[in-house]
């Protein structure tokens, strides 16, 4: 993928040698997201998870906002039979197929869909700064992007209830404590930002194959029963013997070695 090719609501990079930056840019209104940016979003994700050079991705906002929610302006006067007939808000959940692991990098405010965004992500790494929130309830409505369906297998049902009933924010230190978040990475502008880019560097230099099966298998811990979870990771263990990267990984291990990995 290019790193030249222009969008109006967010910006694209390469960082470091297998990562692919995608930074969202609204500043005036604070990365709130409309639909749009979302395009955009969908068609970068797309463009990335073709591109063979890619293996692992970051997602991230300003230093004030990773994304401050959806676009109210946008939504309030829209009506049931709209919503329900152009299945709004339902292009969000694309990112959720995107088969390279993806890493939210957030600071200042990720409410509402900012929130949810993050929550599609793969790994979330926050800084002292972040603040998240379901505070759909604050404006008649509930959360549309995943929120209660995500919120409730992260951090389980009392404290999703909480997040979405009472439409109270948390700080980073809470989010890390509840599981929201892998970690509160330390202080200082950009430091969240190169903290996801170093980790999804080293994710880029693991075999793509393995990766994307891991990817699949932990996501299929929330997609249906423990049993089912072991039988798909069982599968995709299994197949990771038909690989090249399998024979060469475990080849560089017993003759204390760095693999080459081929991606095959």
């Amino acid at each position: 993928m290019s790193t030249t090719k222009q969008y109006e609501f967010i910006l694209t990079s390469q960082p470091a040698a297998g990562v692919g930056l995608i930074t969202l840019n609204r500043p005036k209104a604070l990365n709130a997201l409309s639909t749009p940016l979302f395009a955009e979003l969908n068609d970068a994700f797309a463009a990335f998870d073709a591109d063979d050079g890619v293996r692992a991705l970051v997602l991230t906002g300003s230093e004030r906002a990773f994304a401050a929610g959806a676009d109210i302006k946008e939504m309030k006067d829209k009506e049931y039979a709209e919503v329900y007939k152009t299945r709004f808000l339902e292009s969000w959940s694309r990112i959720s197929s995107v088969s390279k692991p993806i890493i939210a990098a957030v600071s200042g405010y990720a409410l509402g869909g900012g929130c949810e965004l993050a929550l599609m992500c793969d790994i979330i790494l926050a800084s002292p700064t972040a603040v998240f929130g379901q505070p759909e309830v604050n404006i008649g409505v509930i959360p549309g992007g995943g929120g209660t369906q995500r919120l409730a297998r992260a951090i389980g049902k009392s404290r999703a209830m909480e997040m979405t009933l009472t439409g109270r924010n948390i700080s980073a230190e809470e989010a890390s404590a509840w599981g929201l978040v892998s970690r509160v990475v330390g202080p200082g502008e950009g430091a969240v930002v190169a903290e996801a880019v170093a980790m999804a560097e080293t994710i880029a230099s693991k075999g793509a194959l393995a990766v994307q099966a891991g990817k699949e298998a932990v996501n299929a811990a929330y997609e249906g029963s423990l049993a089912e979870g072991l039988r798909y990771e069982r599968r995709l263990f299994h197949a990771m013997f038909a690989t090249k990267d399998q024979k060469e990984g475990m080849a560089a291990f017993a003759e204390k070695r760095k693999p080459n990995w081929t991606q095959s």
